[in-house]
């Protein structure tokens, strides 16, 4: 397949990680912009094929780690593929769009109006049980240091001052 093209947005070198998405064009607040898409996988598979992805990028600081997406409660989309685009959007603790899975399909939604070669972000949301493995780069003023869902920002607070993490911004 090639790679998906799309109205909305580019790829181009981004100044928070690697490749980045970004606007073509003004985005309104509430547009589907893109579908994150690729091989439809069972969880058994996404359990195999995790740990290998992280381990190639620890070694590969410059690769995404895993672009593996759930879908529903049997299947996950593996998105580690040339012709999904969408996998090179960053992560940001103050996004700018959101992910929602409709009918089957997983779509990249703009929280709020996007500007013309402004940076699509959205937050990956992982839990906490592996946080220390994927230390955020956004900068946002937000930021907890890690990335993790929004909902963890407590936890996380509680977790990196009961370790004694110094320097590490935490809400």
């Amino acid at each position: 397949m090639a790679m998906t093209r799309n109205k909305y947005i580019f790829k181009k070198k981004s100044g928070v990680h690697g490749w980045g998405i970004f606007a073509k064009i003004e985005i309104p607040k509430g547009t589907r912009i893109i579908e994150y898409v690729g091989e439809k996988i069972t969880k058994a598979e996404a359990e195999r094929r995790g740990p290998r992805l992280i381990k190639y990028a620890q070694k590969h600081k410059q690769a995404g780690a895993v672009y593996i997406f759930i879908l529903n409660k049997k299947y996950d989309i593996d998105g580690h593929v040339d012709y999904n685009i969408a996998k090179f959007i960053n992560h940001s603790c103050n996004p700018n769009c959101e992910v929602d899975i409709i009918r089957g399909h997983i779509w990249i939604i703009a929280l709020r109006d996007i500007r013309k070669n402004e940076e699509i972000f959205y937050n990956y949301g992982y839990d906490m049980d592996t946080y220390n493995e994927h230390p955020c780069l956004c900068r946002s003023s937000c930021c907890p240091g890690f990335i993790t869902a929004q909902e963890h920002w407590g936890k996380l607070k509680r977790v990196l001052k009961e370790k004694g993490k110094k320097g590490t911004k935490v809400l």
